[in-house]
């Protein structure tokens, strides 16, 4: 089954739900820090979440709790370039344990990871929104409400279609 995110709609199964996305839009050409949500269908991979703030029933994807530890390496200059990596690094990295909550459900999308090439975009996900957050660097966020509605239904072979 396939989300089709189109600008601020993330449509699955029955549901059309309000969605957030980059703050310059949607690009075929997605670079490092450019603020943009890739275009393209992708793979999801693994559902990060915050155990002491999330209770997680019928979830039937790859889970993983998120540690204080963890980080997701953004920095070019890494070998580690757009994946999990552990905290405190010598590279730049996105920390995956936040006080804001955004990141208390955080689904990985596979947008350049096979092969990652280096200062095409990393750190995609499908994370949860803010109060009145308007956009994103790159990601996807949905409500935490919305999100809840649709975890139950997603699978391993579930693809994102981002246009």
């Amino acid at each position: 089954m396939n989300i089709k995110i189109k600008k601020h709609l993330l449509i699955y199964k029955h549901y059309k739900l309000k969605c957030i996305i980059g703050k310059s839009g949607i690009t075929s050409f997605k670079r490092e820090g450019d603020l943009k949500t890739p275009k393209g269908t992708f793979k999801i991979g693994i559902l990060y979440y915050r155990k002491d703030r999330i209770k997680l029933q019928n979830c039937k994807i790859k889970k993983k709790v998120i540690k204080k530890n963890m980080g997701w390496c953004d920095d070019i200059k890494s070998n580690k370039y757009n994946k999990q990596i552990r905290l405190p690094s010598q590279f730049r990295a996105e920390k995956l344990y936040r006080k804001d909550k955004i990141y208390d459900l955080c689904l990985e999308i596979k947008y350049n990871s096979s092969p990652i090439v280096t200062g095409n975009g990393s750190a995609i996900f499908l994370h949860l929104t803010k109060k009145n957050m308007k956009n994103t660097k790159g990601c996807i966020a949905l409500s935490k409400k919305d999100f809840l509605k649709i975890l139950p239904l997603l699978k391993k072979m579930t693809t994102i279609s981002i246009s």
